[in-house]
Parts: structure tokens; sequence; C-alpha cells
């Protein structure tokens, strides 16, 4: 069970890697071309996509498994990601913790809870449609 943690550990820093370009590309191509009331949408649904090709072809790695063993792996990667807002977000970037919770904020054009349905689902999807399950 631990070797499942680091495997899903290590796949999650990848997809922060990404997460971290996406955002560039919010902010240095879409946002300033068509202006941030399109860019941070496009941007999460952007990333949920990523994140589900990268689960789609990470998931042999958690080979032979079963079911739980893919929602476990979600459950992790989203976590973390949680951990990862709040904690570098406000120690590292120095954000207020209201600013943060912003990202929930649907209204405003924010889709990191789909982002975070994404990441908790995307394991077992895969792993499901690619018949490892």
């Amino acid at each position: 069970m631990l070797g499942i943690f680091y495997k899903a550990t290590a796949i999650w820093f990848l997809l922060v890697i990404l997460a971290i370009i996406n955002a560039g590309l919010r902010e240095k191509v879409l946002g300033p071309v068509f202006g941030s009331g399109f860019a941070l949408p496009v941007s999460g649904l952007l990333l949920s996509i990523v994140i589900f090709i990268v689960s789609f072809v990470c998931a042999p790695v958690f080979r032979p498994s079963e079911s739980k063993t893919y929602i476990l792996v979600g459950a992790v990667w989203c976590l973390l990601t949680l951990s990862f807002e709040f904690l570098f977000g406000h120690f590292v970037a120095g954000r207020h913790w209201q600013e943060i919770v912003q990202v929930f904020n649907v209204g405003k054009g924010d889709l990191f809870l789909l982002v975070l349905l994404a990441t908790l689902v995307s394991p077992w999807l895969s792993a499901k449609l690619r018949n490892l399950i």
C-alpha cells in the first residue's frame, strides 16, 4: 500500500508542474488576449482535461488493483491538491485565507471545484475505461 502512495504522490507532482504551466498560460496568453473572464474558466477546463489525460496514461502504474485503489489514489490527489492550494498559497505565496478560498467562487468563473472533481474521479474513471478494474 505504501508503494501505491509513493507512485500516486510522484504522479501528483507531475500534475502540479502541469498546473503551474497551465496557470502561466492563463496569465501570459489567455488573459491578455481574451480577458480574465474568459481565461479563468478555460484554464480550469483545460487543467481538468490534462488531469484526466495524465490519469489515463498513468493508470497502469497501479496494476494489478481493485477499484478501491484508484479511488484511494484520487482521494490522495484531492487531499494533496487542497493542502497545496491552502498551505502553499498562504505560507509561501503570502496570500490571505480569504483570498485563497476565492478559488471556490464559481460565480467569478473559477472552476477549481471542477479541477478537484477531476482530480478525485480521474484515476478511477481512467482505470475503468482502460479495463484495469
